[in-house]
């Protein structure tokens, strides 16, 4: 169960990671029509003149980690339905020639740096070294309201949409409240659009949610109490109506930590690599985008280091 619950911890699938693997879905399409003496021996399926290969379908399968041996079968039939129904539209798209669009030409050429870019980056961090057994505990001992002190909560919460300028004032008025009732009277006042809601979140959750910092406030929380904290946006408000122990041992926590350790490491890894890559290389900007009489002689642009979809990338649990 608490595996389950843990796996709040491994990297989410991102907008980009998912666009990736369509991407790679559809390069692998144009391949199969572009050179048939690639194309696997073994045919699934034949749309009209074209033909699936089992080896486009066990491509897509290896791309879908965690199908259990006996889901195999249903997951095959599944990908290939999935992939006729792809190449019929692929199809209508080449007799109207889509494929020779601009905008499509350069959403394949940009798909293809993506994933060529990403599986260097991934192929780089493979070597990354496992955490030790006392990484692994050290992490454990030093986050005692993500295992030893673990909880389960259940919250009221209040979404509000507030200026920059809003925000400040906002909170602070609303730590001063005594109850929900208050809070939305003072919102009400103010003008601002609110939302209310329940939600129940393990004390994983939380970290992903507000970092371990704000969360170990939170763990130290008595029911009825609240916190108010800033978002993209304006503000929310975590009441807690109740709590209830649910600890882990570390032997239960394990598995999760040594995969947050790893992630943590192969970004930074990545990101080391870029940085390497940028000191090495000649980087002049240009036009609009050439550097003011004012701009600081030397240093690392803000973001210079950072990828879209580094691999394992993830939000550390601090």
């Amino acid at each position: 169960m608490f595996a389950m619950r843990l796996s709040a911890f491994a990297p989410k699938p991102t907008l980009l990671t998912a666009a990736l693997l369509v991407s790679a879905s559809l390069l692998t399409a144009c391949s199969d029509h572009g050179d048939k003496k690639d194309k696997a021996t073994q045919v699934a399926a034949k749309v009209n003149k074209e033909e699936i290969s089992v080896h486009q379908i066990n491509f897509m399968l290896s791309r879908q980690p965690g199908i259990k041996p006996e889901q195999k079968d249903q997951a095959q039939k599944a990908i290939l339905e999935s992939l006729i129904s792809q190449e019929l539209v692929y199809q209508q798209a080449e007799e109207q020639k889509i494929d020779r669009d601009p905008n499509v030409l350069q959403m394949l050429e940009a798909a293809k740096r993506e994933i060529i870019v990403r599986a260097y980056l991934e192929r780089l961090v493979q070597s990354a070294p496992k955490p030790t057994e006392a990484e692994i505990k050290q992490y454990f001992d030093s986050r005692p309201a993500m295992f030893a002190e673990r909880r389960l909560y259940n919250f009221q919460e209040i979404l509000i949409e507030a200026k920059p300028e809003q925000i400040a004032p906002l909170k602070q008025k609303l730590s001063a409240a005594t109850d929900v009732t208050q809070m939305q009277s003072i919102l009400q006042a103010e003008g601002v659009r609110f939302g209310t809601g329940q939600a129940v979140r393990a004390a994983e959750q939380l970290v992903q949610q507000v970092g371990y910092e704000q969360m170990a406030k939170i763990a130290k929380m008595t029911d009825g109490q609240f916190a108010v904290n800033e978002r993209p946006g304006g503000l929310y408000v975590l009441i807690l109506v109740k709590s209830e122990p649910q600890p882990v041992t570390l032997a239960q926590a394990k598995p999760a930590i040594e995969q947050l350790l790893l992630n943590e490491r192969r970004t930074k890894m990545a990101e080391e690599e870029i940085k390497r890559l940028r000191a090495g290389a000649k980087i002049e900007y240009v036009g609009a985008f050439a550097p003011g009489p004012n701009a600081a002689a030397s240093g690392v642009p803000a973001g210079a280091a950072s990828l879209p979809g580094l691999p394992g990338a993830a939000p550390a649990a601090k």
